[in-house]
């Protein structure tokens, strides 16, 4: 346990649970149909929330999120569901703030009655649902936060997406190579997103392990727009190397000021710039631009072959590491669901103890992903061996371009 519960909570939990599964809230249901109701329905279908952003400026990450579950949807009903019953994914909008996330989470929960979540878009996100998560006792799988704390929010919380103290310091020693006289380095982060100010942390931490000098760190909003402030200043200090924690659109837009204002240094992206998205933000100017990966198209296992064929086939390009880890968070789900119910049918469990038996199957299961070989720890934390760094680079007419990974 990551943390022990008052016997008083427990059981008004347990109480608000059933009452809410008892309620009927959905359509078509009767006073005949509460068994049927409390055992999600999984005679039909197994419900799976999936509480990504698709609109607000977060929507750039939350879309390739949505296109990672899609794919993994299809595959996994196409072999049979769970033993035979297929998974059907809930989606709810969870914006680019907290308001929106807590409230997907509670009709996820509470009206459409899912056996467990995937998301928020956001860590930021992440710090408000899931206490709504941990009340009601429904496990959360998060497939893009990498904030230091996330499997510590509580028992029901794990993850996917490696953190960033695993990852980030991987792109500094990777523009080191390219570069070794860097000396002095200047910072970027989104100060009111919980993700890139820990983001920040780490990165700064690792600069000073490699004896390089902090010239400024400057600070932003994920909805600004305008960075010629910020980039003239830290410009004015002639940094050699300069890295940026934001979103894809703000983060974006910050690369292209930079280059704008006349900056040629090498520039680091966190992993908010992880996306393909960042790429129609910064065209032309996102050239060079080197991100830490917890994913490469190219790993040679066989579920990431067919994820990779299938993501070109749809979307006429590589996939990026947020629809890998959200397809992911998918297998996870529908695996642990399948190892449950060989244990004890799942479509006689009803819904309380199913989430529960769901949460414990989940942090003890071994999974072969396109992120490769991952598990849990038994807070929820993934463990993942596998990273990588890429670079990107942009075609001669600025309009595409890709990652290119780095040996």
């Amino acid at each position: 346990m990551k943390r022990p519960a008052a016997i008083a909570t427990v059981f008004l939990t347990i109480c608000s649970i059933v009452l809410t599964a008892c309620s009927g809230s959905d359509t078509g249901t009767n006073a005949n149909s509460t068994t049927t109701e409390n055992t999600t329905k999984t005679s039909a279908t197994i419900p799976i929330g999936i509480a990504f952003a698709q609109t607000s400026n977060v929507a750039l990450l939350g879309q390739e999120g949505v296109a990672g579950v899609k794919i993994a949807e299809k595959y996994f009903n196409d072999k049979g569901g769970v033993n035979g019953t297929p998974i059907k994914l809930i989606f709810q909008d969870t914006s680019g703030d907290e308001v929106g996330a807590m409230n997907a989470f509670q009709t996820l929960i509470n009206k459409d009655k899912v056996v467990g979540i995937i998301g928020p878009t956001l860590s930021q996100q992440a710090f408000s649902t899931a206490p709504v998560a941990e009340r009601a006792k429904v496990p959360v799988v998060a497939a893009s936060n990498t904030a230091a704390g996330i499997p510590e929010l509580g028992d029901y919380i794990s993850r996917v997406s490696a953190p960033a103290f695993n990852v980030a310091p991987n792109s500094v020693k990777a523009a080191l190579k390219q570069n070794p006289k860097i000396k002095k380095v200047a910072f970027f982060y989104a100060q009111n997103d919980a993700f890139n100010k820990s983001e920040t942390e780490i990165f700064q931490k690792t600069v000073k392990e490699q004896g390089l000098e902090i010239v400024t760190v400057q600070k932003f909003q994920t909805t600004d727009t305008d960075f010629q402030s910020q980039g003239t200043n830290a410009i004015n200090l002639k940094p050699d190397l300069v890295i940026v924690s934001g979103l894809a659109a703000d983060g974006g837009n910050l690369v292209r000021q930079l280059r704008e204002l006349g900056y040629k240094g090498l520039i680091i992206g966190g992993n908010g710039l992880n996306s393909s998205n960042v790429l129609s933000v910064c065209k032309a100017l996102c050239d060079g631009v080197i991100i830490a990966q917890a994913y490469s198209p190219e790993h040679s296992n066989e579920i990431n072959k067919f994820f990779r064929q299938a993501y070109l086939g749809q979307y006429k390009k590589e996939p990026p590491q947020f629809s890998a880890q959200a397809f992911t968070a998918v297998q996870v789900y529908v695996e642990a669901l399948k190892a449950l119910d060989n244990k004890s049918k799942i479509n006689k469990l009803q819904l309380p103890q199913l989430r529960t038996e769901l949460n414990k199957q989940i942090l003890v299961g071994k999974y072969d992903t396109p992120l490769g070989e991952i598990s849990f720890t038994p807070i929820g934390e993934v463990v993942q061996k596998d990273f990588y760094v890429a670079q990107i680079k942009m075609d001669k007419d600025g309009n595409n371009g890709k990652f290119t990974f780095l040996k």
